[in-house]
């Protein structure tokens, strides 16, 4: 990812993976998975795309963290991670990014899961 030191990159994916450790072992390896494939599929891209790539990464990990602060205070049958895409957000994306969030959610969504997905459509900021 040109424009953005190495190392920076390296610390944003270690703490990410990092983040993940409080999340059930299905989500947690989903949730792997998904962020190996991403950070190395972005491996080359144009500094534009590179930067707009990790600044989400950057927020997802920041979202994170504070729903894992929130989640400690209650039981873990009532814990909940993610939030909702903006509709705005969602018209941005290429048709490639809407077949992986097709993929990452019937993944998500898969029958006998330990983890919940929140049903609400509204951004949890």
């Amino acid at each position: 990812m040109p424009g953005r030191h190495v190392s920076q990159v390296r610390a944003l994916y270690k703490l990410i993976l990092q983040l993940h450790r409080v999340l059930p072992p299905d989500l947690k390896a989903l949730g792997d998975q998904y962020v190996k494939d991403e950070f190395r599929r972005h491996k080359a891209v144009g500094s534009d795309e590179a930067q707009r790539f990790l600044q989400e990464w950057e927020m997802y990990a920041a979202v994170l963290w504070q729903q894992t602060n929130e989640n400690r205070q209650n039981s873990p049958e009532k814990a909940c991670f993610g939030i909702s895409l903006a509709e705005e957000k969602l018209n941005d994306f290429r048709d490639e990014q809407i077949g992986q969030l097709q993929e990452l959610m019937r993944e998500a969504t898969k029958p006998n899961r330990q983890f919940s997905i929140p049903e609400s459509t509204k951004p949890k900021f």
